[in-house]
């Protein structure tokens, strides 16, 4: 079985030879495959909070595919209604006597995959009417600024398609999963081919974010732990001994032996009184995942309990006769210790004067204030910009003559 090997098995340049990539090794397909949701969370369902996965249909994919948002009425009632707030439609499953004043109609999208919107619907009611979603990698979070509640939680269906439909994060799920894999022959299946599932995790009570954290996995070692939520806690530092010891011990009982690949990374949640953990997520060992506090050349550089040469810091071997088993023994047993980074109170991300998360694939406020008015409202906005462009060329032309 291929897997994401450690990058000590890749050569490093010449130290008098720049850089010109990050040193990762080959990324396979099959690794993708097995940071996927629904490929890790039967093995470790145990370890995570409670979630449900919904097989998803090529229409369902086609529908989150398409352009435009229009969202199935609500209960398949026999009309349309615009929400002001927001310029996204419902559509019905036929027009009524006070939608004879409109072009069109958009036809109920869910009746193509209706067993699907009945099965999230029931999956909402079960998980206590409250629910963050994701696909196989990702979940919209650069989709909150569309949702009533600027936040993950859904809590009708149409709240889970509108988050869906509004994030490049799902589409990088649905379009690129396989962007930069090098070719792999266990698995031979396309993009178009992936088993795509709707995950519905219940929502936590109660999240303290400031105590998720992400973790850094090469060569089945763990190197680095560090903050997931990017301010500064002051009671964070003097818990380190024992959210880092919590961390190392759930991923020597659970993840170093059972997880597919050598290199990885995991998200993890440690909620008061710090006794438990909890898997939040895996990801790829790759460019695309966010090394957050780190750098990924940090994390590549790292030298851990293993040195170069494959040799253990104390000297020994690092396969020996005493088996895979004894390593973690051995690496306490020379002192490593997996480095853990907080935010501290004087960094740049401890204030607000950073660029906010996911800003990059939210919407100009003018586009959102025109949606407020709905179909109407961003005609009138496109005909404005139109009118703004044809002015802008005509000056250019007008300039361009006056040059010549």
């Amino acid at each position: 079985m291929p897997s994401a090997e450690s990058d000590l098995d890749s050569p490093a340049p010449p130290p008098h030879e720049p850089l010109s990539r990050l040193p990762f090794p080959p990324i396979t397909r099959s690794h993708i495959l097995h940071c996927s949701y629904h490929y890790w969370h039967p093995r470790y369902r145990t370890l995570t909070p409670k979630a449900r996965l919904i097989p998803l249909s090529p229409p369902f994919i086609d529908y989150l595919r398409a352009d435009g948002i229009v969202l199935p009425a609500e209960d398949h009632e026999l009309h349309s209604s615009t929400d002001n707030d927001s310029g996204i439609f419902s559509a019905s499953t036929s027009p009524t006597a006070s939608d004879s004043d409109s072009d069109s109609v958009e036809p109920d999208p869910s009746l193509e995959w209706l067993s699907i919107h009945q099965k999230i619907q029931e999956t909402i009611q079960e998980l206590k009417g409250c629910v963050h979603p994701k696909l196989n990698w990702s979940a919209p979070k650069d989709a909150t600024w569309i949702a009533a509640t600027n936040s993950m939680e859904c809590r009708t269906a149409n709240d889970v398609y509108l988050l869906l439909k509004s994030s490049d994060f799902i589409t990088h799920d649905l379009e690129q999963a396989y962007d930069g894999c090098e070719a792999d022959a266990d698995v031979t299946t396309t993009t178009e081919q992936i088993p795509f599932h709707l995950v519905l995790r219940q929502t936590i009570p109660a999240l303290v974010t400031s105590l998720e954290f992400r973790c850094f996995v090469r060569g089945r070692e763990l190197l680095g732990i560090c903050q997931r939520d990017l301010n500064h806690y002051a009671f964070l530092p003097g818990l380190v001994p024992r959210l880092r010891g919590c961390i190392e011990g759930f991923f020597e009982d659970n993840l170093r032996e059972s997880f597919p690949d050598d290199s990885f990374v995991f998200d993890v949640y440690v909620p008061p009184p710090h006794d438990r953990t909890w898997l939040i997520d895996i990801n790829p060992w790759a460019p695309r995942t966010d090394p957050l506090l780190f750098s990924w050349l940090e994390v590549l550089q790292m030298r851990g309990s293993i040195s170069e040469d494959g040799m253990m810091l104390d000297g020994s071997p690092e396969n020996d006769e005493e088996g895979v088993g004894d390593q973690g023994d051995k690496s306490e047993e020379v002192g490593f210790t997996p480095e853990f980074r907080l935010v501290n109170r004087d960094d740049p991300e401890a204030y607000s004067f950073n660029t906010p998360q996911y800003s990059a694939h939210k919407l100009p406020k003018d586009v959102v204030d025109a949606s407020g008015d709905g179909e109407a409202g961003l005609r009138d906005f496109m005909g404005q910009w139109r009118d703004i462009l044809r002015k802008q060329e005509a000056d250019d032309v007008h300039e361009k003559n006056d040059d010549t």
